[in-house]
């Protein structure tokens, strides 16, 4: 099947263009790129302020009318660190939108944890991660996985960074438990050490709130939604994962693969590259929009090794809780360059299998819209 390849050419040049150094850098940008395209413009406000004490946003740019039936949602930033590549990608897209023909919208929601994103975190203020906090109404805000438990110390010591030998000490677990059992339990998302990574929270988390109210508030009128996320830092190097969850089973994932030209890894078993997780956004927005059939696809663009990253997770986890918390830190830059890579060549790919996803989807779901 046809992927990254099939995309327009983006030239290395172009590719720098559309990064940006910082998020109000980027919202700044986004916006203008809005304004030009003639997108109708929504700003979600924050209580958590910026570093220098700034007002946070969810920046929302439509494109279409405002009762379409069909509608792609794209999305950057949940974890707030890899905002910046997801960020280009809507920056492109906006430069020269997909056509959405005349009952469909493209809504791009730009960044939705901000403070993780003008912060150099990957969770929000409370220390969540969002992604694990989009937990389905009904079900409790409570537990973690039992090999979690007995590697906290490890994962989350209470101490500023330093040497402490962890990688000797992580090949030692994986020896133990095992490359894909560990990384299920790291990984899946628990709901009890508060300080620690990975950690889904106790409630829903304001960001989330405020972008299922939006979505319930201006989706009324859809009946197909294909959602798109985009995130960084899981994969082989500037190499492409996807994930789908889909509200009508596996015959539907088979036409979700067929109509975007790519495979998808299983969204419900772990595998070697992959883990399962609790509290992800794709199962909320379906409970958000039950009159409509919605198909959710993860996208990942990889940088570094597993290990490598949960490394600089780790480290900037312990400045932000153990530390000054400031920015500047060489815990900080390392995460962001773990999670954008300033790599011209992998900034190249990565708009390349981001904007290449995107069109894929646009016309996936518009031609559909047409034909039915």
């Amino acid at each position: 099947m046809p992927g990254a390849g099939s995309a327009r050419a983006v030239g290395i040049a172009d590719a720098a263009s559309h990064f940006s150094s910082d998020y109000f850098t980027a919202r700044e940008r986004f916006r203008a790129a809005a304004n030009s395209a003639k997108a109708r413009l929504y700003a979600l406000p924050l209580a958590a302020p910026g570093p220098a004490g700034e007002t946070l946003t969810i920046d929302i740019a439509w494109l279409g009318p405002t009762a379409a039936r069909a509608v792609l949602l794209h999305t950057s930033g949940l974890h707030g660190v890899e905002a910046f590549a997801g960020s280009a990608v809507q920056h492109a897209l906006l430069s020269d939108p997909p056509a959405t023909g005349p009952a469909g919208a493209l809504a791009l929601v730009h960044v939705l944890n901000p403070w993780g994103m003008a912060w150099l975190r990957r969770t929000n203020e409370n220390n969540v991660d969002l992604n694990r906090n989009f937990v389905r109404e009904g079900e409790p805000w409570e537990g973690a996985p039992t090999a979690y438990r007995m590697i906290d110390a490890t994962l989350n010591p209470r101490s500023p960074p330093g040497r402490d030998f962890f990688l000797l000490r992580a090949q030692a677990l994986l020896l133990r438990h095992g490359l894909h059992a560990l990384k299920q339990a790291v990984a899946e998302g628990q709901y009890e050490f508060g300080h620690g990574l990975f950690y889904g929270g106790k409630a829903l988390q304001e960001a989330p709130r405020r972008y299922l109210d939006w979505i319930e508030a201006h989706l009324q009128d859809a009946r197909r939604v294909l959602a798109v996320d985009v995130h960084t830092g899981l994969g082989k190097w500037a190499g492409e994962m996807l994930f789908a969850e889909s509200a009508s089973g596996e015959s539907r994932m088979e036409s979700l693969e067929r109509g975007l030209g790519r495979r998808f890894a299983s969204g419900t078993q772990a595998t070697r590259e992959a883990y399962v997780i609790r509290g992800g956004m794709g199962s909320r927005l379906v409970q958000a929009l039950p009159r409509a059939t919605v198909d959710f696809v993860l996208q990942e663009i990889g940088t570094h090794p597993a290990l490598t990253v949960l490394h600089a997770l780790r480290e900037e986890n312990r400045w932000h809780h153990y530390g000054a918390g400031t920015l500047g830190h060489a815990t900080k830059e390392r995460l962001r360059e773990i999670s954008c890579p300033s790599d011209p060549q992998w900034r190249r790919r990565a708009l390349a299998h981001g904007v290449g996803l995107a069109r894929a989807a646009a016309g996936w779901i518009f031609r559909r819209d047409h034909d039915h």
